[in-house]
């Protein structure tokens, strides 16, 4: 039997996909959508746990594409680092960070430095179950010992402990700690705990009806 070819999904698909899983719809009405079998839905569904994986965005400090094409015709004009991050209204150690990171100021080139800022922007922020240990430990004992939900722990860490936020967390957190497995924050194992152990997270909308549907 002829294998079918690995399917691609766009970003617009993958994003359909995500809006009908958080409002319930179980792997089979999803694939339904694009004709495919589920196998390809829940394929895209688990590389991140059932959680929808967070938008990127660019922060509001970062050297725009425009502002680094300035910086490639100042170059280019032979005008000093100084000058060009005046012309910005940037520090001069900003833009002479800027060049020194894209192969310095002979060759500098805006599209390949904002393209590089672009892919460094893709590595994960630290997990604050793993910068704060004892947090984690706290956590772990609520799930493992009490049997207690996400919810309840981010409840009673706030309760607790309300004017230190280094010791506060968000259920979501606990939740992508678990399922997509940030290194260092909490074992795998812990999601045995939960009330409901699947391998992914399912929507609130989602109801036990559907079930002999697919999950």
């Amino acid at each position: 039997m002829k294998q079918r070819p690995r399917i691609y999904y766009t970003a617009t698909q993958k994003a359909l996909m995500w809006e009908r899983w958080q409002k319930g719809d179980n792997l089979h009405q999803i694939a339904q959508l694009f004709d495919r079998g589920h196998s390809s839905i829940q394929r895209i569904l688990a590389e991140s746990g059932g959680i929808k994986p967070l938008e990127r965005s660019r922060s509001a400090l970062s050297l725009t594409l425009a502002e680094r094409e300035e910086i490639s015709r100042g170059l280019a004009t032979g005008q000093s680092l100084r000058s060009i991050a005046q012309l910005l209204g940037r520090s001069p150690s900003t833009v002479s960070r800027e060049v020194k990171r894209n192969g310095g100021a002979k060759d500098y080139r805006s599209a390949g430095a904002d393209s590089s800022a672009w892919d460094r922007a893709l590595r994960p922020k630290t997990c604050k179950l793993v910068l704060n240990k004892p947090l984690a430990s706290i956590v772990t004992d609520k799930l493992q010992l009490l049997q207690w939900s996400p919810q309840q722990i981010a409840g009673w860490l706030k309760q607790t402990y309300p004017d230190d936020e280094s010791y506060q967390v968000s259920h979501e957190t606990i939740y992508r700690s678990l399922f997509i497995q940030a290194r260092g924050a909490l074992k795998k194992e812990l999601v045995a705990h939960l009330r409901r152990t699947r391998i992914m997270r399912r929507s609130r909308h989602h109801t036990l009806k559907d079930q002999a549907l697919g999950s």
